[in-house]
């Protein structure tokens, strides 16, 4: 059986919901299960996490069950171990009002600058890390620059050819609520789709597809 399906079916049997798109799957992991199942992984062949990834999402459009989650990125590596190189993200959601964790530092070391930037960054603590400080950002710094309601001091950004980012116009346009993301001296200004448009009449012309 393949290690991923190994996973899969650890979720199964305890009812953690298990979604799958693009080639990636996420299994949802009770915050108070992690340890447990950061164990059961490594005994499963999951033997290195590549990545711990914070999350807000308070400006999200759905409904999730909580602000924050933090995504572990779980890995077989092939080769090594009899891993075949399965890989998921097992996503961990955090309430706003109880920010914590368990680390997973003692399973996997490498966690260890990754959760302290999680920290840094959201404000997330991991209990159980050996050095939970920050590591981007001053120790005076207040509060955590990737959280959605975190103030930003920002600068005009102006290019060679007239364009200029106005960074409030570009945060409403990523973020959906205006369509603009740049002003533009002069001209409209192309959207995404038509510049993959200008792209692919390119390769046409030299006989690619794109």
């Amino acid at each position: 059986m393949a290690r991923i399906d190994t996973a899969k079916a650890y979720a199964a049997e305890r009812g953690y919901a298990v979604t799958e798109a693009r080639g990636t799957t996420w299994i949802d992991v009770p915050r108070d299960e992690l340890t447990e199942f950061f164990t059961a992984m490594q005994e499963a062949g999951f033997n290195y996490l590549p990545n711990v990834v914070g999350i807000d999402y308070s400006e999200y459009p759905e409904e999730r069950p909580e602000r924050f989650a933090v995504l572990f990125e779980l890995v077989s590596i092939k080769g090594w171990k009899d891993g075949d190189g399965s890989r998921f993200f097992a996503r961990v959601w955090v309430p706003e009002r109880d920010p914590v964790l368990p680390s997973a530092t003692p399973l996997y070391a490498g966690a260890g600058f990754l959760e302290r930037e999680v920290y840094d960054m959201f404000g997330i603590r991991f209990e159980g890390h050996p050095d939970l400080r920050k590591i981007l950002t001053p120790e005076d710094l207040e509060g955590h620059p990737l959280r959605k309601d975190y103030p930003l001091g920002e600068t005009p950004t102006i290019f060679h050819d007239g364009r200029y980012i106005d960074p409030a116009q570009f945060r409403a346009g990523i973020t959906g609520k205006d369509p603009g993301l740049t002003g533009r001296k002069g001209g409209a200004r192309k959207g995404y789709a038509e510049y993959f448009d200008d792209v692919r009449r390119a390769a046409a012309a030299d006989g690619e597809d794109v």
